[in-house]
């Protein structure tokens, strides 16, 4: 959300990538190259976008799966307003 915000008010291009890297085994693996395995890193925002080696291009950035957010339950609003009930009742 940040992220879409500050590229359209500064926008980068994303022009100067680095080139295509493989994370070793054991080595911490970004989000961007678990789809592909390997990952490109734009050297003015430092955003990663994951790398076809097969089509040598820069996969679309919607195609990245995300974990899916956790639900909110609501419990913690109701945990806020229990000291103002208990001192207005």
């Amino acid at each position: 959300m940040i992220d879409s915000l500050l590229n359209t008010v500064f926008f980068c291009s994303h022009k100067r990538t680095t080139f295509p890297l493989t994370p070793k085994r054991g080595d911490r693996v970004p989000e961007a190259a678990k789809r592909t395995g390997t990952y490109v890193v734009c050297l003015d925002c430092g955003k990663e976008f994951p790398y076809n080696w097969r089509e040598l291009r820069i996969e679309p950035v919607e195609a990245v799966t995300h974990p899916a957010q956790p639900k909110k339950t609501g419990k913690a609003a109701a945990w806020l307003l229990q000291p103002l009930l208990r001192f207005l009742g």
